[in-house]
């Protein structure tokens, strides 16, 4: 009796499992759902997402699922008589997973970190999103774990028309006039000044030089901030060191964990910065006019929509885009040139030609010369085309269910679309070889024929033309409502550093240099180079 019992409660509990697992693979819906495995319940396929590679191509995770036809891995059953009943099972649910993850084509349906995902890589699909107005069918959304590192109201994350109005708060700072008339000299300083001290070591490791480089830059310019070594409790760089190791890692805040390290990095920074706010409200003067004189004055206007919470996750997000995605760019940039001497000779022509135009050679660059520099700009987008791969995904909340008519599914509401972006700049279709470093592919006259018509319309929209807005097939810098604030800040950056970079040092490589995606872009054993005055 006691036997039968039990086998009738174990009965029931793998019925009830069964029942679970099946609800959760195959989720209500009235319409059609996109392809794809849900993946194990609750946390679906989040391992495979975050599993790190090597390769320069879309990560494995969306490249397998892209796939337009069935794959079936090949998998040895051993005799079916020596196979007990739970084998079986596992055995039939991983080949249903296999069969559910491969073919899917370009938009398919997962779970990550316990959230139901849409993830497209259709370039059109995309693009089409990207234009909406945000606050009707979508919003853009981050998981909660994503928002506690950087921060709950970071410019990110907000809608509508407070994310508008910060937008243009910023570009008070970072826009094109504040760069031409206060940004460019100290852009060219701290240029000069560092790769002059590059050029006494042994070797750097490029991409944390850099990095130091361009966060020393911002920091200074947005809240009037130096290192003092007496105080290593104040080191900001070093709180953000902590920060970006864990932002692309599995939300488990356990101490010895990335994801922990990185909230107490983000903690750590954003009890300097209050500190400094404090102190700069005590001495309002004490200080240039700068980022934080620009937060201070809109709090004391009456009826603003800023408060102090949304100022210091703003200084925050701006310290943080200039120390990981400009240094990780430029880094990528200089990878690419050393790897393409032919590249590289004709950007070393294109600024030694600007040199001797002007009357002085020994002058400083000015605005005019760096909007003059056609090709450089060019290395620039592909660079951070490059760079960018794997790197981007933008996520949206859908808000009302909605039928997608241009795929044929029906999306509900409450789940969360995946934009792949850079899905658009691997399309072999528009772009010829895109895993092929080639910046000419943004030089317009080379698809022109006698008549100046373009050979191929696909690059209509996008070669030959400094690429300061977004199309469907390029979208390294966001677009829409979502295009990069800082695009010009960090071209800018770039452009001055391969300047002064190629007209007056050379360098080699010593070690290093090879990247990893996890799924952003890293340098595991940094980028370490030999740089030498050329006069030397």
């Amino acid at each position: 009796m006691l036997v039968t019992a039990s086998l009738c409660i174990g009965t029931l509990i793998i019925i009830r499992i069964t029942h679970w697992v099946y609800r959760w693979r195959n989720p209500r819906c009235n319409g059609k759902l996109p392809p794809g495995s849900m993946g194990f319940p609750l946390i679906g396929e989040t391992h495979q997402f975050f599993s790190p590679t090597a390769s320069s191509d879309l990560p494995p995770f969306m490249k397998d699922r892209m796939e337009s036809h069935f794959k079936y891995p090949a998998i040895h059953l051993p005799a079916i008589s020596i196979l007990h009943s739970l084998d079986i099972i596992c055995i039939v649910l991983i080949l249903l997973n296999a069969m559910l993850l491969f073919g899917c084509g370009p938009v398919f349906k997962t779970t990550l970190v316990m959230q139901s995902f849409i993830v497209s890589t259709d370039p059109e699909v995309n693009h089409m999103i990207l234009s909406q107005k945000e606050g009707q069918s979508f919003e853009v959304w981050y998981p909660d774990t994503f928002k506690k590192i950087l921060g709950q109201e970071s410019l990110v994350t907000l809608q509508g028309s407070i994310h508008k109005y910060m937008r243009n708060m910023v570009l008070s700072f970072v826009g094109p006039e504040s760069l031409k008339q206060k940004l460019l000299p100290h852009v060219v300083h701290g240029v000069q000044r560092n790769l002059s001290l590059w050029a006494n070591q042994d070797t750097v490791d490029l991409i944390e030089s850099v990095k130091e480089m361009i966060f020393e830059l911002t920091a200074k310019k947005l809240i009037s901030y130096e290192y003092n070594p007496k105080k290593p409790s104040e080191n900001l760089r070093g709180c953000f060191s902590a920060f970006t190791e864990g932002l692309i890692s599995f939300p488990l805040d356990i101490p010895g964990t990335a994801y922990h390290k990185c909230l107490q990095g983000r903690k750590q920074t954003m009890e300097i910065l209050k500190d400094m706010l404090q102190e700069r409200r005590k001495k309002p003067k004490s200080c240039q006019e700068d980022f934080f004189d620009y937060v201070l004055d809109e709090l004391k206007t009456e009826g603003t929509v800023l408060t102090e919470a949304i100022g210091l996750d703003l200084i925050f997000l701006l310290l943080f885009a200039s120390f990981e995605t400009t240094s990780l760019s430029t880094t990528f940039a200089i990878k690419l040139l050393t790897e393409n001497p032919a590249v590289l000779e004709e950007l070393t022509a294109e600024h030694e030609a600007l040199i001797r135009s002007r009357k002085n050679e020994d002058a400083q660059l000015t605005w005019k010369e760096y909007k003059s520099m056609k090709f450089t700009t060019q290395v620039i987008d592909e660079a951070v085309s490059w760079q960018l791969i794997s790197a981007i995904c933008l996520i949206i909340k859908i808000l009302t269910w909605f039928e997608w008519l241009s795929t044929g599914y029906t999306i509900l509401a409450g789940w969360a679309v995946m934009l792949c972006i850079p899905s658009a700049h691997l399309n072999p279709s528009t772009y010829q070889d895109p895993l092929e470093f080639n910046p000419h592919r943004w030089d317009v006259s080379r698809y022109m024929d006698s008549e100046f018509t373009l050979r191929i319309s696909a690059c209509q929209c996008v070669c030959g033309v400094e690429l300061n807005g977004a199309t469907k097939d390029f979208m390294a810098f966001g677009a829409g409502q979502r295009f990069c604030f800082g695009t010009d800040f960090a071209k800018l950056q770039m452009a001055v550093f391969l300047h002064y970079l190629v007209t007056n040092y050379r360098w080699k490589t010593i070690k290093g240099g090879d990247i990893a995606r996890v799924p952003g872009v890293t340098f595991p054993n940094g980028f370490h180079v030999k740089i030498s005055e050329m006069n030397t």
